[in-house]
């Protein structure tokens, strides 16, 4: 297929104008194709701008998403990062409030960057404008067809059948209400589906196809809190780390932000919230498993918080294969691979997506054979990066207090600085090596750990039988003074 050609006829729509949607977007108006944005949500620059999202846990920005970024714009990237927070490493506080303990990330000082979710967005979005993008707010998705070869068929039709046997191809077409229930339709060369973990798209898109398909909510609640600038110093903690507070069972993280202020996210099991019966048990339940951060947040604004924002549920959602049959439409970012935010990749994978979809397109000259190799590509990875992400809950919540984890980290992290580039710890290769699959990094990482971990062994058998042979050398003194008294 002749490159220039299909970028001088071809259409291409996006549903979702969140982030992976949004730069999706940008990345094919990047490369000359006309682009077209849906979103069913209304237009965030019309929104108040005092009222925060309280459902946005903020962003940690690595090296995953920012190359999706420079290989898209690199202006774009520059602007994004002129305006991070970079975080070196975890602080975690203990139960008292009185102790810090910095763990950082990077082996030579890497950080991850925090940037708000609000932010990133209208700055995505900003530039779909300043680039003329046709974009469409309240506009909902309600019917998806004539995906492939042969129009619009059912989800049973074999797919040999749909080589179209001299059928003339027909262009994917999508069916959209706006506000007022008028009913609009839009005719495209290719359609991407970016429009979040409850997907209308993969929904349409599962009616034309044989996708799998599983959702599973984990036993965790969120409740975005806030702790405000300090007047002062501009931030009342260290601005420069992800702040933990570890409590098992949960947990309450910190991150800060450019004005000075730290988006706050409290993490429970639902029976803990559900257990807390008033404002004032909440501000108690505080102060008594995380006194510092009472401190900084206020006993106020937690008792308002615990009536006025909602709570949040957690969900992973997996599908396959990500491309319609014949390569017309593909989903990517949370409407592929809801993740939970534990391991901070879900936009950087999102993005990641973005990347490695252009790329396909850059190498075959042709977006179906891009999407459709798309699929058995991306898989692995992305298995791989969704079940890390569920691990590294209890890693944060749990993990980060114990002895043993700290030791086997400290040989883990000693063995990178002294083996370099032969020996990387885990947390590299997923946020600061973008040149590493998800997947090959977590093999990597189990046979570094059994390493390891026969070396825990090992010293702690030295250290085993150095006390045993010490005792016995004690012990037969003790009888020699003995024997000779």
């Amino acid at each position: 297929m002749d490159k220039i050609k299909e970028k001088e006829g071809t259409k291409i729509g996006v549903v979702g104008a969140g982030l992976v949607g949004c730069l999706a977007a940008l990345a094919f108006v990047s490369k000359g194709y006309k682009v077209t944005l849906f979103e069913s949500r209304p237009d965030p620059k019309l929104a108040d701008a005092s009222q925060r999202n309280l459902r946005s846990i903020n962003l940690a920005v690595s090296n995953r998403g920012i190359r999706a970024l420079r290989y898209v714009d690199d202006e774009l990237a520059e602007k994004v990062l002129s305006r991070v927070t970079p975080m070196k490493g975890r602080m975690i506080h203990d139960i008292t409030g009185l102790k810090q303990e910095s763990q950082l990330y990077g082996l030579n000082g890497e950080c991850i960057n925090s940037i708000d979710r609000a932010f990133l967005n209208n700055l995505l979005l900003d530039e779909l404008r300043s680039k003329n993008v046709e974009l469409y707010f309240e506009h909902k998705l309600v019917k998806l067809s004539n995906m492939d070869r042969g129009g619009d068929r059912g989800g049973d039709q074999d797919q040999d059948q749909d080589q179209g046997h001299g059928q003339q191809e027909q262009r994917p077409v999508i069916e959209v209400v706006d506000t007022k229930g008028k009913l609009e339709k839009y005719e495209f060369d290719y359609i991407i589906g970016a429009d979040g973990a409850h997907s209308q798209f993969r929904y349409q898109m599962q009616k034309h196809m044989r996708m799998d398909f599983s959702q599973k909510y984990i036993d965790m609640q969120y409740i975005e809190l806030y702790i405000p600038p300090d007047g002062v110093n501009k931030f009342s903690i260290d601005p420069n780390h992800l702040h933990i507070w570890p409590r098992h069972k949960f947990m309450l993280i910190a991150l800060a932000n450019e004005d000075g202020s730290f988006t706050t996210t409290f993490f429970s099991p639902w029976s803990v919230i559900e257990s807390i019966k008033s404002s004032k048990e909440f501000v108690e339940f505080f102060k008594e498993n995380f006194p510092d951060a009472v401190k900084l947040i206020g006993e106020e604004a937690l008792a308002e918080a615990y009536v006025k924002n909602p709570r949040g549920s957690l969900m992973q959602v997996s599908a396959f294969p990500y491309n319609s049959p014949q390569g017309k439409a593909l989903i990517i970012g949370d409407a592929a691979h809801s993740m939970v935010p534990f391991y901070g990749q879900g936009m950087n994978c999102g993005f990641e997506d973005v990347r490695i979809m252009m790329e396909l397109i850059d190498k075959h000259k042709s977006i179906e054979q891009a999407f459709v190799e798309y699929s058995p590509l991306r898989k692995k990875d992305l298995d791989a990066i969704c079940t890390l992400a569920l691990e590294n809950y209890y890693e944060m919540s749990s993990k980060v207090t114990n002895v043993w984890y700290l030791a086997k980290k400290k040989i883990d992290y000693s063995l990178g600085r002294w083996l370099k580039n032969k020996w990387l710890p885990l947390y590299t290769m997923i946020s600061f090596r973008d040149d590493i699959p998800y997947s090959k990094a977590v093999e990597i990482e189990k046979a570094q750990s059994r390493i390891i971990t026969n070396l825990q062994i090992g010293i702690f058998s030295s250290v085993l039988v150095y006390g045993i042979v010490q005792g016995l050398n004690l012990y037969d003194k003790f009888n020699v003074r003995n024997m000779t008294s």
